[in-house]
């Protein structure tokens, strides 16, 4: 036993120096879902530069202050709808796949950019959004696909910076399109007419090219886009043999031998596991045998057996209460995901709304440090510039600085840091608008670096805590749809209320009451930040799976030989 014992510390030391490879990087795969989802982003963030005046162009109201309320209800009508079926979705993902779901959500972007273009009035806007928001619950669903494509802590920092980049590229051309393509009869009147389509409808040019990107989108996603659930990923999907299809027909048929179906190996050449499919322990398929006649390798999904002792992760899914997939660490993460989306989107709505708003006409006496009341009154073109700087800023900070600063000091730290300085840029924005007016441009950029910074180093830290902390990656759609859901209802919230306290602060002559009062908010998300612990998780342990695995088979076994008749010592009478 003692042999034995030392032969094995022996052997965790050699593993120690030689690790096992860490598998490939998907990186085809993140590039594809990133052409899925950078539709989205596109039509979300160009209505910003319109929106304030999309609403007075309604005559709902004639008072100015006014319009930023209304602002914001149209630009949260999607949160809202989003907020009321995003678990929803993320339980459907669960049990039908990730894929078909993005599917269904990208279709009804399309549609709502449509309808949303065509809008006559405020109402059929508020109903246009909110639409979107009901069919979209790809929030949540693109983070359990991107958790489900990364299986080691290894590979995180990079790719969860992949959506939040595609976020970024939205927010350069979102606000571009926007800004650019709204009233084109105004801005281009050599092109459009005034008794043409685009008079009658303003804003719809921008939607329509929103939709067009949706509709690529998909077409993308059905041809490339592979489903990533445990169960289903070995399924056959119609639309990406259709993709390897024309792709073989493109780059010729040497290419879709690289990517499509692999001749068949004997069946003692066959390996268990294929170096990319990362099947669950205690997972046994029930019919993946492939005889040497077939032409081709196959997975058939006919029955999955539990192995006797193996602890299959869905049967303990399905069977173990809420309060188990819900723990309080999961908790947590959620909670101050709900309050970063709560003030970061109201930074987003207050900001074109800020730039947008006209100097008081009736001077109200200014008291500082908190009385005061001014505008800047730029125009849609100006304001879609600075968000789109905004996005390149945001592009290259969520590229290159969280890597480098989460493989630093870990995601943990770094998520804590930013909720603790939050509440600073909330406190000093409203002061810019007594700057000189020589100086107002740079201090608009130095509030949008700042933020954005802030913006690219705290949500991909909270997307990775949130996946380290779920106890299995088969209850990941439900944890992220209800951390979806959380974040939906407080970006619903945030242009509601900060738009409310804006009007208020307004009439009042407190033009900072708004920023101050997403400022007490971001006081309570460090609160709660602080409290974040990051519990050992399946990620650790399936880290401590292959090491362990691998001190095993680096451990030689003393296999004891049986005597002979001749060699047996027969006992002394």
């Amino acid at each position: 036993m003692r042999t034995r014992r030392r032969n094995s510390m022996a052997g965790s030391e050699t593993s120690v120096g030689s690790r096992k490879p860490l598998p490939p990087y998907p990186s085809r795969q993140l590039t594809i879902l990133a052409l899925c989802r950078i539709c989205e982003p596109i039509a979300f963030m160009s209505i910003f530069p319109y929106i304030w005046h999309m609403v007075r162009d309604f005559g709902i109201t004639e008072d100015e202050n006014q319009i930023s309320f209304y602002a914001g209800m149209v630009t949260s009508a999607f949160t809202f709808a989003e907020f009321s079926t995003s678990f929803i979705w993320g339980r459907l993902s669960d049990k039908i796949g990730r894929k078909p779901v993005l599917l269904m959500g990208m279709t009804g972007t399309g549609i709502s950019v449509i309808i949303f273009g065509f809008a006559p009035n405020i109402w059929v806007a508020l109903g246009a959004r909110a639409l979107g928001g009901f069919l979209n619950g790809n929030i949540g669903v693109l983070q359990t696909t991107v958790a489900e494509l990364v299986t080691v802590k290894a590979h995180q920092p990079k790719a969860y910076t992949v959506m939040p980049l595609v976020w970024c590229i939205g927010s350069i051309v979102g606000p571009m399109i926007g800004g650019a393509l709204a009233k084109p009869v105004e801005s281009f009147p050599g092109l459009f007419s005034e008794q043409g389509l685009f008079n009658t409808f303003p804003y719809l040019l921008p939607n329509l090219f929103s939709a067009i990107c949706v509709f690529i989108g998909v077409i993308v996603g059905i041809l490339f886009l592979e489903e990533t659930h445990a169960e289903r990923k070995h399924r056959p999907d119609r639309g990406v043999e259709l993709g390897r299809s024309l792709m073989s027909r493109i780059w010729g048929s040497g290419k879709a031998k690289d990517k499509g179906t692999l001749p068949a190996k004997a069946p003692e050449e066959q390996p268990l596991l294929s170096e990319n499919d990362e099947l669950l322990p205690g997972y046994r398929t029930g019919s993946t045998r492939s005889s040497p006649a077939s032409d081709s390798v196959s997975v058939s999904e006919d029955s999955l057996d539990l192995e006797e002792g193996g602890g299959l992760e869905l049967a303990e899914a399905e069977k173990s209460p809420a309060g188990k997939v819900f723990t309080k660490a999961v908790i947590t993460v959620i909670i101050s995901y709900g309050i970063l989306a709560f003030h970061t989107m109201a930074f987003d709505s207050l900001l074109p709304v800020f730039l947008s708003t006209n100097p008081p006409e009736r001077s109200t006496p200014t008291r500082l440090p908190f009385k005061f009341a001014d505008g800047f009154g730029w125009d849609t073109q100006r304001i879609g510039f600075i968000l789109s700087v905004q996005g390149v800023y945001s592009l290259a900070s969520t590229r290159l600085l969280f890597p480098f600063v989460a493989n630093k000091i870990g995601a943990l730290r770094l998520f804590k840091i930013m909720s603790v300085l939050y509440p600073l840029l909330y406190f000093f924005t409203p002061y810019i608008v007594l700057l000189p007016e020589s100086l107002r441009m740079l201090s608009v950029y130095g509030i949008v670096v700042w933020k954005m910074t802030f913006s690219t180093l705290a949500y991909p830290s909270n997307a990775i805590l949130l996946t380290n902390s779920a106890p299995t990656t088969l209850t990941l759609g439900s944890i992220n749809g209800a951390a979806a859901m959380t974040a939906s209802l407080c970006r619903a919230l945030g242009p509601i209320v900060s738009g409310y306290f804006y009007t208020q602060g307004m009439e009042s002559g407190y033009s900072g009451l708004s920023w101050w009062v997403a400022g007490l908010v971001a006081v309570v998300g460090a609160w709660v930040g602080l409290e974040i612990t990051e519990p050992k998780g399946r990620m650790d342990e399936k880290e401590e799976i292959d090491e362990t695995t691998e001190d095993e088979s680096t451990t030689t076994p003393t296999t004891p030989t049986m005597p002979s008749e001749n060699d047996q010592t027969r006992p002394s009478p």
